[in-house]
This record gives C-alpha cells, structure tokens and sequence, in this order.
C-alpha cells in the first residue's frame, strides 16, 4: 500500500528539545531495543549538545523531527558510528519516535529527507544499525532501499544486530 507521507520539518536540536526528547522517549517500548530502560534528561541535554557540533562540524547529525503542528515528534539522522564493533567510523542514518506517532509515516517522511540532505554534504553511502528483532526498523531501511550486509553480536546485551548499506 503506497500512502502519503506525512509532512515533517527537520530542525537542529535546540535545548528546549532536550526535554521534548525525554517526553516523547520517556516509554520502556520505544527504548525496547536501545536497553530497555528510558534515559535521564541529562543523556539527552548531552545529546542535542552534540548533535549541534556534528551539525555544525559536518552538516548533518540527528535532526528534531517535528509533524505538521510543529510538535516534536522524534529524532532522525546520520551520526558517525563511534563503537568499537560494528561499522566503526562510517555514517550510520537512524531514528526514534515517541510510540503515539509510530505507523504514520513519520519516519519513513524523516529519513527520506535525511537522505535527501546527506547527498546533498556529498556523502556516498551510509549504514543502517538495526536490532535483529526490530522488525519496524527493519521495513523503514527496506522502504528506503537499503540491504542487509552484515550481522554483529552487540558486546553487552549479546543480542544480534543487523547493518543494513545503502549507496547515496
């Protein structure tokens, strides 16, 4: 089923977002594959501090997504992957909504134009790291084109995560 897509703003994260954040990621679902317990506030005043350097360094990093009423309603991005496993060092596109505004489109609307705006630095290709059961996550790197390439066991929790490619 091809429906429309919803009509999402990209902003960098402000202070204020830090908070929004926390609201809207304030739920053990929406961290069930992020270590299943919600993150402080501080984590995220942290987080929205770093995502401005990247914006600024590197002309990307993970944007407030924000719906038609300009309400937060996630996050969505590229960062560099930073862990010592995986694909270390390569750009990797992610996202998290708030679970009232899964099965929207909201994400799909998000990274469409976080791709958008990775060609646009001239980035070539970026990776997708994505949790083996997560099979929401799994449907958006399909609907954005990207493939399966490799599958890692995550140090800490053993659990298998797959890294999904995508040629920009």
């Amino acid at each position: 089923m091809n429906r429309a897509l919803p009509v999402i703003r990209l902003r960098v994260p402000t202070d204020e977002d830090a908070v929004a954040w926390h609201r809207v990621f304030d739920d053990a679902e929406v961290m069930e594959f992020l270590g299943g317990k919600p993150a402080e506030l501080s984590v995220y005043e942290e987080l929205t501090a770093r995502q401005r350097r990247h914006d600024a360094e590197r002309g990307f990093c993970l944007w407030t997504v924000l719906d038609e009423s300009g309400r937060v309603v996630g996050f969505t991005g590229a960062q560099p992957w930073e862990r010592e496993w995986g694909p270390t060092g390569e750009i990797e596109i992610g996202w998290r909504l708030g679970r009232e505004y899964w099965g929207r489109g909201y994400v799909t609307a998000a990274a469409r134009t976080t791709l958008e705006r990775l060609r646009a630095v001239g980035l070539a290709d970026v990776v997708a790291m994505v949790g083996a059961g997560n099979a929401r996550s799994v449907a958006v790197t399909e609907r954005l084109g990207m493939r399966r390439a490799e599958t890692f066991m995550t140090p800490v929790s053993r659990r298998e995560a797959h890294c999904y490619r995508l040629q920009l």
